[in-house]
């Protein structure tokens, strides 16, 4: 199977996959930017997706990550994470050619193309499942099957349910009395990967994809991909032997391809999916809990718990590539360290994922974030949030309530976030519509098929009308695009973002500031966050002189920089004798 796919790669690709071989870290260049996106939200089809790849460079944007776009069917698809086809794209985007297409010209353009292949089940319409469910030898035992309640029960006595109210239970009984296994959803069954034969045939639907073009490949919820009796079907040692095997696949085949662990969960259990220096797993995974720590200290206006997570974050090993996101397609989790917290402030986990949500939906006065709450369990009280990030910083509110001033300070909130992000080690990851400022879209609630789903209402179509006003200042979607261009750009150009810089952070001298500490051979970079709507004196006490990198301000010596409310500054150490721009 793996000398058949090899034979059927084509020569631009292997060409490709012999420049990367010769240069490793070409994925790890601090110019590398990324933006996840809908096809179909954002230009409708693969063929006018292909037509935005210039704005999407005007962007900055070199690493494009398209939502799930494979055949699944409609009403039972979970946003696509439902597939009935691994080889067919859905019909109203276009062709497998058209994917096709699009991947040329990404690689034409410069932009890596990343796509989503679900390991852990398969949708109910597909192939395997539709022969299984008629009992066609081989077939059942893709998945688990079982013809009574007993082995399912069994399982389910130390399975965590992963959508208690709106999915209760792991099995799904058929309308002809069998039993399946559906850890996600009623209508996505499990896949058997102790059969060798689904390995086999999965390795082989991965593989035509990269021949497509894919240079990318995230592997959605692989934690979940190995099942045992007894324990919590998550996080078990063959998870670790499948993945390496998948890279392995990869490094014979297409050796220019990535392969991203979408792996939501604490940092311990996320790490070990990068493998070791002799046995590699995943080259990147999502870095969850910074994230949600992000939103949370926002919230509390207290950078303790960021800071310590980031105490943690900066003593992993450098070849450790982590992608950074303040939001992307799905809700956030508040998956924070609750033991610490509690330890450190008395706080509540359930109390405090209340605060949190309420905060973001705009039911507390200090704050004008307008959320959504998604599988809302008010007994379990662990209700996650939905929201762009523009309207969780209060953006919306300020505009509904033509507040000029609260705008300000809302758009600054957002800009912040976004410099947050990009400070930080790894690949800074764009949600599509964020750019601009993009606020929620409630048009989801008169949608059937996606009123259910509160994620829709940061899934809208992309406002091409407000892109046209980027370049236009005096408009907040100008400010907000230029302002974030222009941090991308610095970022490029600045050596103190490399992979390999040194990186930790310092004592701001107040609760309300992050102060980060980049450093490449003789170069420094402090970078400043204000994580509250006041003015705030951040004492860093930093000898010599600096420049503040975004509105080049000279400072003879930065023992004391203030900051604007939702203020950042990116303090960039001068060499004796010479300006920062030397």
């Amino acid at each position: 199977m793996l000398r058949r796919c090899w034979d059927a790669r084509k020569e631009p690709l292997k060409r490709q996959d012999e420049r990367r071989e010769a240069e490793p870290g070409w994925y790890l260049r601090r110019d590398m930017l990324g933006m996840m996106l809908y096809v179909d939200a954002f230009a409708g089809t693969l063929n006018a997706a292909r037509e935005k790849l210039p704005y999407l460079q005007e962007c900055g944007v070199n690493y494009l990550h398209l939502m799930p776009l494979l055949k699944s069917p409609k009403g039972r698809s979970d946003g696509g994470y439902a597939v009935s086809d691994f080889r067919s794209v859905q019909p109203e985007l276009g062709t497998m050619d058209d994917l096709e297409r699009l991947a040329d010209a990404c690689r034409d353009s410069g932009v890596c193309l990343c796509l989503d292949f679900v390991m852990n089940h398969t949708s109910e319409d597909h192939e395997w499942a539709k022969k299984a469910k008629r009992g066609e030898p081989g077939y059942r035992e893709r998945y688990f099957f079982y013809d009574s309640w007993e082995i399912p029960r069994a399982f389910e006595q130390t399975i965590p349910q992963v959508f208690p109210t709106t999915a209760p239970g792991s099995f799904t009984q058929l309308d002809n009395g069998q039993i399946v296994m559906t850890n996600f959803y009623p209508y996505q069954w499990d896949l058997n990967y102790a059969n060798p034969m689904v390995l086999n045939d999965m390795a082989e639907n991965l593989l035509y994809l990269t021949n497509r073009g894919i240079d990318v490949i995230r592997l959605d919820a692989v934690p979940y991909i190995w099942k045992e009796i007894g324990t919590s079907c998550r996080n078990l040692p063959q998870v670790h032997t499948l993945s390496r095997i998948l890279r392995m696949v990869c490094e014979i085949v297409c050796p220019g391809v990535l392969l991203l662990g979408e792996v939501v969960m604490e940092p311990e259990k996320v790490v070990p999916y990068f493998g070791t220096a002799e046995k590699p797993e995943c080259h990147m995974l999502y870095n969850v809990t910074t994230m949600a720590t992000t939103w949370h200290t926002l919230a509390v206006r207290d950078v303790s718990l960021l800071k310590r997570q980031m105490e943690t974050v900066c003593t992993l090993p450098k070849e450790f590539l982590f992608l950074n996101y303040l939001r992307c397609h799905d809700d956030i989790g508040w998956g924070l360290d609750y033991s610490w917290l509690k330890a450190r402030f008395q706080i509540e986990e359930t109390a405090h994922k209340k605060f949190l949500n309420d905060y973001f939906t705009g039911k507390l006065p200090e704050h004008s974030g307008r959320g959504e709450l998604y599988n809302d369990a008010p007994r379990l009280g662990d209700a996650r949030l939905c929201g762009t990030a523009a309207s969780l910083c209060g953006v919306e509110a300020a505009v509904y309530e033509n507040n000029a001033e609260k705008l300000e300070r809302s758009v600054a909130c957002d800009l912040m976030l976004h410099a947050w992000m990009l400070s930080q080690s790894g690949i800074p990851i764009l949600y599509s519509g964020d750019e601009i400022g993009q606020l929620n879209d409630y048009s989801y609630h008169a949608v059937p098929e996606k009123r259910d789903d509160s994620r829709y209402l940061h899934r809208g179509n992309f406002q091409w009308e407000l892109a046209e006003l980027r370049n236009d200042t005096s408009t907040r979607q100008g400010r907000q695009f230029q302002g974030l261009k222009k941090l991308i750009q610095l970022r490029a150009g600045e050596p103190c973002f490399d992979a390999d810089a040194d990186v930790w952070v310092q004592n701001s001298g107040t609760p309300h500031v992050l102060a980060l500490h980049r450093r490449k051979s003789s170069r420094e970079l402090v970078c400043l966050f204000n994580f509250s709507p006041y003015f705030i004196d951040a004492g860093i006490g930093l000898d010599g002189s600096y420049t503040e990198l975004i509105y080049e301000k000279h400072y003879e010596r930065a023992k004391t920089v203030r900051l604007y409310p939702y203020g950042f500054a990116w303090m960039l150490k001068e060499e004796s004798g010479k300006g920062a721009f030397s």
